[in-house]
């Protein structure tokens, strides 16, 4: 194989990798972060347990309201950014439409 053959394989079996675009918020549903990730058991659980260092952990965005499943990599970040462009309410609408109580969505993982 050459060294293109094996960058082009390597780029497919990443491209090909399902993702997910997440928000994420604290107890009071004040703050909303949006992520996007190939693992979101993992995600879900170094936000809960604060492990990873930043943003998350300062403002405790523990609490998964709101999850997309996407085919690859390349439109999840695509759609993350989409939502990050959108507007507060334009987040909250989202996240209403599919989870209206704002429950933890990770609950059902655990």
């Amino acid at each position: 194989m050459t060294p293109a053959n094996a960058r082009r394989s390597n780029l497919n079996f990443s491209m090909d990798k399902i993702a997910h675009i997440y928000i994420m918020t604290n107890r009071g549903n004040r703050v909303l972060y949006t992520g996007v990730t190939s693992d979101l058991l993992k995600c879900a659980y170094q936000h809960r347990h604060g492990t990873v260092p930043g943003f998350t952990s300062r403002y405790r965005t523990h609490k998964l309201v709101y999850f997309e499943v996407c085919g690859d990599i390349r439109h999840a970040i695509l759609r993350e950014k989409q939502i990050k462009g959108g507007s507060r309410a334009d987040k909250i609408a989202l996240i209403e439409k599919i989870n209206p109580d704002w429950r933890d969505l990770a609950d059902d993982f655990y």
